[in-house]
């Protein structure tokens, strides 16, 4: 890509070992969001004896109203106190929260309090670890890396199903402390990101960044200097600024690009995932069909990390959205011919129809929507509004990640369980004519161009 005829972070190399090293690292920041996500899943009916219905759903929920809370603190937290300091001072609510829901034997508001932590070190994490990533890494690599923070989140639900199986909640809540604590203690001898450190005016410790990262080879000073060009530090960055289109533009499509991950069904799908599998005849193995989804889940995820620079977003997003929407359409043909079946007393077996809709599209939203919506929010902000405006698109996916749990009951009686599914299909299509329509193509553009694009002065990003 040109901006006035000159090539923006092109002509530098080196070794990709320490970066990988620092992205593994800012990944098991999400691998603990997973397995805060996941935990209730095995942990919920061993509690049945301490939690009553009405507890458990807002022990369920807290994590979510946690979240909330977290994304603003987090998006203070990056840009005052720096991308890195963020990602470990976040690990002190994870720990806190395990500990309390370890030691709740003294009352339900401890397993409250513990849930409602973690949620709010997770919504945190959903901000830091993808700027984090996006700032360290070469564009290049960018998009399998940035695809990482998903598969964290992936291998930390995979994690908790499986040890679900064989230990009880106390030692679950007690093993969650381990990621966190991992992640904190790995991070501190990690860099801080080049630019973040070059927004403070801090260039000798943005070049030292960059060579941990780039290796001893790399040239470090033509990189730094391809960065700062796209930077101004005098720049105070205040909400009227938000109205301007190099801001307004791509809030619009993050917000987007978060409101259809959620409407797409994730949640409600998940939550039939037992009782799918249980009509398919494993009725005595609700907990082994969580662990095969999650096992799904991450393979589809690692498959879209290694084709997200060759592929694009673009399209693996809609190939993603075209599956998710076929998969929501027999979904509800399935649950329409069982009513069916019901009233006219036919007994066909139609399991296999909902077994292969829950595979498909499990597998399309780990290889598209579950990935890319946050990898792209952490590319098309100018490094100046990073931090705010990915909070604001976080407390946007969390919001609308809440009302669509807290809401499908209602949904489900209105509309019948086909029509909700008949519904989520539609908001698939509809997220494919976004994407069409809106979504730049990011791959293999270095985040100054991405910048450039939206001030309009570079020359074409947008792909298939």
């Amino acid at each position: 890509m040109e901006a006035h005829g000159k090539l923006v972070n092109s002509k530098y190399s080196g070794s990709a070992t320490n970066l990988v090293v620092a992205t593994v690292c800012a990944c098991l920041g999400p691998l603990s969001f997973g397995y805060v996500i996941g935990y209730t899943s095995p942990a919920l009916p061993q509690l049945s004896n301490v939690l009553d219905k009405d507890q458990a759903s807002w022990f369920a929920s807290l994590a979510a109203i946690g979240g909330l809370t977290g994304t603003p603190l987090a998006g203070w937290g990056v840009e005052k106190l720096g991308r890195r300091r963020t990602l470990i001072m976040l690990s002190v609510p994870f720990i806190m929260g395990w500990l309390l829901i370890y030691f709740s034997a003294n009352g339900v508001l401890y397993l409250y309090c513990g849930r409602l932590l973690t949620g709010l070190a997770s919504g945190m994490v959903t901000v830091c670890s993808p700027i984090y990533i996006a700032e360290t890494s070469t564009k290049e690599l960018r998009g399998m890396l940035g695809s990482g923070v998903q598969l964290g989140i992936t291998i930390g639900i995979l994690s908790v199903y499986s040890l679900g199986l064989v230990c009880g909640w106390k030692v679950l809540a007690a093993l969650g402390i381990v990621f966190p604590l991992l992640s904190a203690v790995l991070m501190i001898f990690m860099p801080e990101t080049p630019r973040w450190l070059l927004m403070k005016k801090k260039k000798s410790e943005a070049v030292a960044s960059l060579r941990f990262l780039r290796g001893p080879h790399a040239d470090v000073e033509e990189e730094c200097r391809d960065i700062e060009e796209g930077l101004n530090p005098e720049d105070e960055l205040g909400w009227a600024e938000f109205k301007r289109p190099e801001l307004l533009q791509p809030l619009k499509i993050c917000v987007g690009l978060m409101l259809f991950q959620q409407f797409s069904g994730i949640n409600v799908v998940m939550f039939y995932t037992v009782s799918i599998f249980q009509s398919a005849g494993f009725k005595q193995n609700g907990e082994l069909a969580t662990v095969i989804i999650g096992a799904v889940q991450v393979v589809g995820t690692l498959i879209a990390s290694g084709m997200m620079d060759k592929a694009g977003r673009r399209l693996l997003l809609l190939l993603a959205g075209t599956g998710m929407m076929f998969a929501c359409i027999t979904f509800g043909l399935y649950y329409h011919l069982v009513k069916v079946n019901t009233t006219s007393g036919t007994t066909t077996d139609l399991s296999w129809l909902a077994l292969i809709s829950l595979v498909v599209y499990i597998i399309a939203f780990s290889l598209g929507w579950g990935p890319v919506p946050m990898l792209v929010m952490s590319e098309l902000f100018p490094v100046r509004a990073r931090g705010p405006a990915s909070a604001i698109v976080t407390f946007v996916n969390w919001s609308s990640a809440f009302i669509v749990t807290k809401e499908f009951l209602l949904l489900q009686d209105v509309l019948g369980q086909a029509g909700v599914f008949w519904l989520f299909g539609f908001c698939c299509l509809s997220s494919n004519l976004f994407v069409w329509k809106y979504l730049p193509e990011t791959k293999g553009k270095s985040l100054e161009d991405i910048e450039l694009y939206f001030l309009g002065r570079s020359l074409h990003v947008r792909g298939v």
